[in-house]
């Protein structure tokens, strides 16, 4: 069966028309050991296939269709998992490659944490050597996020923090030229994102902490991006001049998610034009968000962009 939940769609702040936005059910993880899908990331190579990652355990990579059904699992060499968080594709060199983000720090404890990167495998295979690792740590103490996407273009992985508040945007290069420790660049609070008032941080526990951030991806023609929170998912438009920082800054579209709770994974496909999520549970339900109205929403206001 197909759950179909229309949700007001919103700007950051204020309403913005009557319209609905469809966040269809899809199917469910079929896998029962993916049972805390904390990362969500299209396939570059297969436009049926999506990739996973469980937030601990095994070091391993889960294919699915994307609705949700089991597609193999692949595991990651000289990889280890203290806490994954997200998992971003991207081209670069004209191959195709995977991110996994072991970035989460829930006690700010971690001395450095760190990026794993692999060429995308095919879903049969049984293992896949690493192409390279970022180790990198914050400028001002660990922090914990769970938040990665990768501009290719500008050569910057992008992280998110989760527990700040506001959250705040890093880069750390692509490609670091050796092998030591990096140190990741501030670049902007994000308070374009829905910020908590005194009394839902203080009944945060009954709340679920519906603005922080647990998942990110960009467009791949760069065009726009989404964050994912516990209460929403905020598409954002990018102009054709506009950095990241800029983009990630300005007015947010928002989609509610009504009654998904614990949203942790987010993908964009292909074409910017819908999304797939889940949530860290056994089985879990597999969402599609139709982008359709939130494109409109970018083009009629691409002027104000530019």
């Amino acid at each position: 069966m197909r759950l179909l939940i229309c949700v007001p769609l919103l700007l950051a702040g204020c309403i913005a028309g009557g319209d609905d936005v469809p966040i269809r059910q899809v199917g469910s993880l079929e896998n029962r050991d993916l049972d805390e899908a904390s990362g969500l990331a299209r396939s570059t190579v297969d436009a049926d296939l999506l990739w996973a990652i469980n937030d601990d355990g095994a070091p391993t990579l889960y294919g699915l269709s994307r609705s949700g059904k089991h597609c193999g699992r692949v595991a990651i060499d000289d990889a280890s998992n203290e806490d994954w968080e997200d998992l971003a594709a991207f081209e670069y060199d004209g191959k195709s490659y995977l991110a996994v983000a072991d970035i989460g720090d829930n006690e700010s404890r971690r001395p450095h944490v760190t990026l794993y990167i692999v060429a995308e495998p095919g879903s049969d295979e049984e293992e896949v050597p690493l192409a390279w690792q970022v180790n990198f740590r914050y400028p001002n103490g660990p922090r914990d996020a769970e938040s990665l996407a990768v501009d290719v273009a500008g050569g910057f992985f992008y992280i998110l923090s989760k527990r700040d508040i506001p959250a705040v945007l890093y880069a750390v290069p692509l490609r670091p030229g050796s092998g030591e420790t990096v140190i990741a660049s501030q670049l902007a609070l994000i308070s374009s994102l829905p910020q908590p008032s005194k009394r839902q941080k203080e009944n945060a526990d009954k709340s679920g902490w519906p603005w922080q951030p647990t998942a990110m991806d960009f467009a791949a023609d760069g065009r726009s991006a989404l964050v994912l929170t516990y209460g929403g998912v905020y598409y954002f438009a990018r102009g054709e001049q506009q950095s990241w920082p800029e983009a990630l800054t300005g007015t947010a579209l928002e989609l509610k998610l009504g009654k998904i709770k614990n949203a942790e994974a987010i993908a964009v496909d292909e074409h910017g034009m819908a999304a797939f999520l889940t949530v860290e549970k056994q089985h879990a339900p597999v969402f599609r968000i139709d982008l359709a109205d939130a494109h409109m929403w970018h083009i009629s206001n691409i002027e104000s962009l530019r």
